[in-house]
């Protein structure tokens, strides 16, 4: 819990520090001078004010949210000799610079931080496919379980080397939410040739972007092999005698792929009475064994499902991902853009209702992953930061009026009609905005709440 709580607070400081940051270096080059720099709302936690610039600087108690104060004649008097350096008489280029430099800041934060993973490494599980259950998306296209992915692209495009597990996923959210079929080059095992085959993911009803989509899809998870890791007393597989070590070939007259297969065949025996023996082939140190394992019928929910007090599945294969100096820039670059791009899709079909407002997550779900990521270490607390820093930066652009993205909307006006969005209008747009943004993050917390209570 107080990791938790230490890894969402140091998260939302360094990303709201961030955002901040671009508005006021921004202001600075254009000459705009800045009153206070505030990372935090609410009392005064700690600051410091500059004796140079007489810029205050402040962190507030509540730590969601800041804010840059610029020199303004709308806001107060200005004394002639500083009328120069208010925000207002600067010209709609550098005003628009600044609005648009604090989310710019978050995206650039998610390519260093992108970049700086790329450059160290990260170890994830190669691109192994595990036995897709039937009326999937990969079992109608053919894919039977062990194939290694090389490859993937859109249907038609030119096709992107696929180093992990983790990659493999990535397309397969993108297609779906995107309604575009994927085209992957693959090997079976033991192949030499690649083969390909395309994704009809474009066929996929895809309003969320959660476990269900993927279960669709068929890649629940990557290949582990059908092994015996642990054994418990008293259970079917200590009465039949089964080792750790030992690899399931076969069950009754079906062939086994992987360890999620025979886990699923061990589980639906208990929806039988009384689950039936099941003669199980194996493969021991070299040699081929014939043994007979009665699953266990015990109750989990409302349902039956049989059980045999063992682990089942072999560590999963492992690839290092890592890239060179400007690759590894370029990779970051291009990942942020297309989660950029993805991120702006999902919006805007949730607000043409072809996405579900599941997708909307508040402060609960940002704080459990703060923790999580935290947990398992640097590297999953960096791409964190970076994910939640496109986020923030993409948010920032949306053209609602309390905004960034709002702002530059009315410079835009500006720039066609040749004056500015008058003070009546300003505020009335604010207020719609504040009700809108308010109306977002009372479904974000709501779905936050439900997640929980699950």
């Amino acid at each position: 819990m107080m990791l938790t709580l230490v890894a969402f607070i140091f998260a939302i400081a360094v990303l709201v520090a961030v955002h901040e940051w671009g508005h006021f270096s921004v202001a600075r080059a254009c000459g705009v001078k800045v009153l206070r720099f505030s990372v935090g709302f609410g009392p005064r936690l700690a600051g410091w004010t500059s004796t140079t610039t007489g810029t205050e600087y402040v962190v507030g108690v509540l730590p969601i949210g800041g804010y840059v104060k610029m020199l303004d004649e709308r806001e107060g008097p200005v004394d002639d000799s500083e009328s120069a350096l208010a925000f207002n008489t600067k010209p709609l280029r550098s005003r628009a610079a600044i609005v648009a430099a604090g989310p710019i800041a978050n995206l650039l934060l998610a390519v260093i931080l992108y970049s700086v993973v790329n450059w160290i490494g990260v170890d994830q599980p190669q691109a192994l496919l595990a036995r897709p259950s039937q009326g999937t998306v990969l079992a109608i296209a053919g894919l039977q379980g062990g194939e290694r992915v090389v490859q993937a692209g859109y249907e038609g495009e030119e096709l992107e080397p696929v180093q992990s597990f983790e990659k493999f996923r990535w397309w397969m959210a993108r297609g779906a939410l995107e309604h575009r079929n994927v085209q992957v080059e693959f090997l079976k095992p033991g192949a030499r040739n690649t083969q390909a085959v395309v994704l009809a993911l474009s066929e996929v009803d895809a309003p969320d972007a959660n476990a269900q989509l993927f279960a669709r899809i068929g890649i629940l998870g990557p290949y582990s092999q059908a092994q015996i890791s642990t054994i418990l007393p008293d259970g079917a597989a200590a009465l039949a005698q089964l080792r750790t070590g030992d690899v399931v070939l076969r069950v009754d007259q079906t062939d086994i792929v992987d360890a999620g297969q025979l886990r699923d065949m061990i589980r639906v025996s208990g929806r039988d009475a009384e689950p039936l023996p099941q003669t199980w082939q194996l493969d021991r140190g070299g040699e081929r064994l014939t043994v007979t394992v009665k699953p266990a019928r015990e109750r989990e929910g409302d349902q039956y499902i049989g059980r045999i007090r063992a682990g089942i599945g072999s560590p999963l294969a492992m690839t290092t991902v890592q890239y060179g100096l400007l690759d590894g820039v370029g990779e970051a670059l291009a990942h942020t853009w297309e989660t950029s791009a993805l991120t702006l899709r999902v919006l805007g079909q949730i607000v043409v209702g072809k996405a579900s407002l599941n997708n909307l997550s508040g402060p609960i779900t940002i704080a459990d992953y703060a923790g999580k990521s935290a947990a398992m270490g640097p590297t999953q607390f960096l791409l964190f930061l970076a994910l939640m820093s496109i986020s923030l930066g993409v948010l920032n652009l949306l053209p609602l009026p309390i905004l960034d993205g709002g702002h530059l909307m009315y410079y835009l006006w500006e720039a066609l009609s040749g004056k500015p969005v008058t003070l009546t209008w300003t505020e009335r747009l604010q207020k719609v905005g504040f009700v809108i943004l308010l109306m977002m993050m009372s479904v974000a917390v709501v779905n936050d709440v439900t997640r929980l209570l699950r």
